[in-house]
């Protein structure tokens, strides 16, 4: 059996056009391969890490410390006065009573500062005649009694402002005896036991007043009252 086809003129151009196109433009094939296709790699942006800011650091001002201001002090400044109890100075001993050679009197050095200024005082009077009412008008004089003998020492080591007489002693600080001055007063008299030793213008063994010094021996207190200073 013949079959018979019929083309038409635009077929017929059809054809002469796709075969001046498979002989003269040559088709690209794509490459085949029957391997696994290899993981594609992604490249990710990694940020760079930004750095932490840093403190600022401000400049202050310190002001430096303004030194205190010391005491001017001028040359025709007098000197500082000393205390009283520390104005004089001696010899001193061991032990708590006091020791007398050749007439000076050593004072304990276990006593208080008060204490040895009494004592180193009355050293310096030593040689000093006895005089009625001496020492009284000023703690400063060329003799003295018994009142005034007890007033200078006790006004050396600070315990005294102004001379007092026998009766005014009646009164002195607290009464009855103290542990290192006593000072044995009545109308007409007085005299002190300081550390152990007698300070008295009367000399018991030659008899009459003979002025200020140390004894070594005791008198009677009969009739005397017994003061000290307070805390002494």
């Amino acid at each position: 059996m013949l079959f018979t086809f019929v083309t038409t003129s635009s077929d017929a151009q059809d054809q002469r056009h796709r075969g001046r196109i498979a002989q003269g433009a040559p088709v690209a094939l794509q490459p085949f391969t029957l391997d696994e296709p290899a993981p594609i790699r992604l490249a990710y942006y990694t940020p760079r890490a930004i750095p932490r800011a840093e403190p600022v650091r401000l400049a202050y001002y310190a002001p430096r410390a303004i030194p205190r201001a010391e005491p001017v002090i001028e040359e025709n400044q007098p000197d500082a006065i000393p205390q009283m109890a520390s104005a004089v100075s001696g010899p001193t001993v061991n032990g708590r009573r006091a020791v007398l050679r050749n007439g000076i009197a050593y004072a304990p050095a276990c006593a208080p500062a008060t204490v040895k200024s009494a004592i180193w005082a009355a050293n310096t009077l030593r040689r000093k005649p006895y005089v009625w009412g001496g020492g009284h008008g000023s703690f400063d004089d060329y003799g003295y009694d018994c009142s005034g003998t007890v007033s200078f020492a006790l006004h050396r080591a600070g315990l005294l402002d102004a001379p007092l007489p026998s009766n005014d002693l009646l009164r002195y600080g607290e009464r009855g005896c103290g542990k290192w001055i006593t000072i044995y007063a009545r109308p007409g008299h007085t005299f002190a036991m300081i550390a152990g030793l007698r300070l008295d213008t009367t000399d018991l063994r030659y008899g009459g007043n003979t002025g200020p010094r140390w004894h070594t021996d005791f008198r009677d207190t009969r009739g005397f009252d017994a003061r000290h200073p307070i805390g002494l």
